[in-house]
């Protein structure tokens, strides 16, 4: 069952991965960073939430910006030697491992989010897609969520209210732009092999049309 609503934050990183060291967003926010808004919104076991569209509705604009980044992460190795001797550090000191990058994010962000949710088989008997879209329309409208939605990054917070009416296309957006290959989600189905899920993204009038999962436009 579909849900609209719009996001709206001052910036927005929505990476790509292809430039992980300096990093640079994506002109538009992906299906991936879409579905996580979903998510924090109102997750839950029994369904599994399906971006169908993205409406931009502000220019496209960049700006570049320097933030403190921790440059390590505690391996698996060291984490196992650790517990194995059953002493160690199993900590980062963050003022040790702090460095600083440069990112070209999206600032004065607002999209459009509509999306559908498809009933997994770890849904219970007493729930029903009724039930979910009547918990999902009700936290929107209260703004309730059970972690902070994020444009892209946790630094950059997301707020969301109902949409009852698409706002009109900026001039800007107005005709059709390719965007290249966008990161449509991460595979987690086998669990010793994750890999990323791609599609040509293309924006018409200020809308991005996410395909479908199982469908031939989701490479990886």
């Amino acid at each position: 069952m579909p849900v609209r609503f719009k996001v709206w934050g001052d910036y927005a990183l929505f990476t790509r991965p292809e430039m992980k060291t300096e990093r640079v967003s994506y002109d538009v926010m992906t299906p991936s960073a879409a579905r996580g808004i979903c998510d924090a919104i109102f997750w839950h076991p029994g369904l599994r939430w399906q971006i169908d569209r993205i409406t931009v509705c502000r220019p496209i604009n960049f700006t570049n910006i320097r933030r403190n980044e921790v440059k390590a992460v505690v391996s698996c190795r060291s984490a196992k030697t650790v517990m194995d001797r059953g002493s160690g550090e199993l900590y980062l000191a963050t003022p040790n491992e702090i460095q600083q990058r440069a990112s070209l994010v999206l600032k004065n962000v607002e999209y459009v989010i509509e999306a559908h949710f498809e009933m997994t088989d770890q849904a219970t008997p007493t729930d029903n897609a009724g039930k979910f879209q009547d918990i999902m329309t009700r936290r929107i409208e209260k703004g309730q969520f059970y972690h902070q939605p994020c444009m892209g990054c946790r630094e950059f917070p997301a707020h969301f209210a109902p949409c009852n009416d698409l706002p009109a296309c900026p001039e800007e957006l107005l005709g059709d732009r390719d965007l290249g290959f966008m990161l449509y989600d991460m595979d987690y189905s086998d669990p010793e092999n994750i890999r990323p899920l791609f599609f040509r993204a293309k924006l018409h009038n200020g809308v991005l049309t996410v395909p479908k999962r199982g469908s031939g436009e989701v490479i990886g």
